[in-house]
């Protein structure tokens, strides 16, 4: 299956220039050293990414600013839980051109509790009206690294994939950093997909014909539960969804280098998260964190990877998508230059939304084996 590289880029030397200072940090592997923009002056930031962002998205990005977000990287836990999300960007963008912010409509959704033996884990099911017989499933993680976001900051791209898709989708929280380590929120996936299996019937969908979803973090946590599901022989999901994927743990690629300043999320950001989440150096060689160096990816199911050009983690993406295609895995991967992380869910006000949207929805279509003309 082909890969799509990205075909606009950014320099490091401009992202110095635009941010106006420099920090030294250490990679996420913790092997060297690299120069970059520091992510904490905030305003400038934000001018990096509007500055590549396509209008509609600079606008979101501005928005966001204006609401008073700063970077992760230089907030306490509780701070960065409570500030605004791109969500709240998006919402603001509307209501200034005079666009309804009502969500996008689904005929049934519900909220969940799945049981596991670390305590509940929170899940919202999209159910769309149904044809005959069940729907298929997509099962969805939401990002914020592990450490912050929910069920309602990615309400948009889950509502999106039912509409799009016609299938049930079930949007599964999980135990969150600094409280909960990894590998918590990796196990609670894993659990939510069992879960998941067992529950498709009453949720009127198909268990045969199941998908993994996840933005960012969950991204991550979508490929890391493919390879337990095919560690632990369960039943195999028909294909994976990865936006934006953490997929490796080197923060010294060509993306990293480009974006290290970007909004909403910059190298310093990633830097945070990371040690939220993480118990030591040594987490950062399980495979299930840095997928491209570590994991062996054999046997898993088709992948579609969607990827922002101003994004840290455009890179890893890529070089997934490469990974994947070697272990013969099935896979397309793109990029949309002119977006930033995060813009998946922010359609219709960004239109590489909408397309990315419609895009996903072709291709879990085609896995389901549902014809656009049954939707």
């Amino acid at each position: 299956m082909p890969i799509h590289p990205t075909t606009r880029r950014g320099t490091l030397l401009g992202a110095l220039a635009l941010a106006g200072c420099q920090t030294t940090a250490m990679d996420l592997a913790g092997t060297g050293t690299v120069a970059g923009a520091s992510s904490g002056a905030g305003r400038p930031a934000a001018l990096l990414s509007a500055n590549k962002a396509d209008q509609p998205m600079g606008s979101v990005v501005q928005a966001l600013i204006d609401l008073g977000a700063k970077p992760v990287s230089t907030l306490t836990v509780e701070q960065a839980r409570r500030q605004p999300s791109m969500a709240d960007a998006v919402r603001r963008v509307q209501a200034q051109q005079g666009v309804p912010t009502t969500p996008r409509p689904v005929a049934r959704v519900q909220d969940l509790s799945i049981p596991s033996r670390n305590g509940p884990i929170p899940a919202r099911a999209y159910i769309p009206e149904g044809g005959r017989g069940p729907l298929p499933l997509i099962v969805y993680w939401h990002g914020g690294g592990w450490v912050i976001a929910d069920l309602d900051t990615y309400d948009a791209s889950a509502r999106a994939l039912a509409a799009e898709t016609g299938a049930v989708v079930l949007s599964c929280h999980y135990r969150q950093a600094p409280e909960h380590k990894f590998p918590a929120a990796h196990d609670d996936a894993l659990v939510a997909y069992a879960w998941a299996l067992g529950a498709a019937q009453r949720l009127g969908a198909d268990r045969r014909r199941v998908a993994l979803a996840g933005e960012s973090a969950g991204g991550n946590l979508a490929i890391a539960t493919a390879m337990g599901i095919r560690d632990q022989r369960l039943p195999k999901p028909a294909h994976m969804l990865l936006v934006y994927p953490v997929a490796g743990t080197d923060t010294r690629t060509p993306s990293y280098l480009e974006n290290t300043a970007a909004v909403p999320l910059g190298r310093d950001d990633m830097l945070w998260f990371v040690d939220k989440v993480t118990r030591s150096p040594l987490d950062l060689q399980d495979p299930r964190l840095d997928v491209v160096g570590k994991a062996d990816l054999r046997g898993l199911p088709p992948a579609t990877i969607i990827n922002a050009g101003i994004d840290p983690l455009r890179s890893d993406g890529e070089m997934l998508a490469q990974k994947l295609q070697a272990a013969g895995v099935p896979v397309v991967q793109r990029t949309w230059p002119g977006a930033t992380h995060e813009f998946f869910g922010l359609a219709p006000t960004v239109p590489d939304a909408t397309e990315a949207q419609r895009f996903t929805a072709m291709r879990l279509r085609d896995a389901f084996g549902v014809p656009m003309a049954s939707l």
